[in-house]
């Protein structure tokens, strides 16, 4: 069964724990210097907030699978929509390790669909010398997405 996700970025990641907290009656599951994240049964959705730099507000919405073949169904009606802007495998973002296909709506609000393999130590995994990993991770920026022409074949080559 899948899972509704959203991220929102915050200026004040303690007020908005607490404020999340008490809204949902159960702490994160997650909890880091810069992130947090509650995996709710009810309603069923993967909620995380992070302060990383980005402006305030929902940063992405999405779909969380639990198995590759789940996936890979949303993939294909992603491509289908041609709506596909990066497609990644063993990413890793927001604390886990996950392939995922990022998407976009037709008003540019961005979508994250992934199957989560495992619990990450870093934010991310991108080192890139200068680079920003407020940017790098969860997906593509408006300034940096690609023709909507990834697919599967293209996933960690960054389309």
């Amino acid at each position: 069964m899948k899972r509704f996700h959203a991220h929102v970025n915050v200026e004040n990641l303690a007020d908005s724990v607490r404020f999340y907290t008490t809204l949902f009656g159960v702490a994160p599951g997650v909890t880091k210097p810069d992130y947090a994240k509650w995996m709710l049964n009810d309603p069923r959705v993967n909620f995380a907030i992070s302060q990383r730099g980005r402006p305030a507000g929902i940063d992405h919405l999405g779909i969380q699978a639990e198995d590759e073949a789940e996936l890979a169904g949303i993939g294909q009606r992603l491509l289908q929509a041609d709506a596909v802007t990066l497609a990644e495998q063993a990413a890793t973002c927001c604390y886990a390790h996950s392939d995922k296909f990022w998407a976009e709506d037709p008003q540019g609000v961005r979508w994250e669909t992934f199957h989560t393999l495992g619990e990450a130590t870093t934010y991310t995994s991108v080192s890139v010398a200068g680079a920003d990993s407020a940017s790098t991770c969860c997906g593509p920026t408006a300034a940096s997405v690609v023709p909507k022409t990834c697919g599967p074949q293209s996933a960690g080559a960054c389309c």
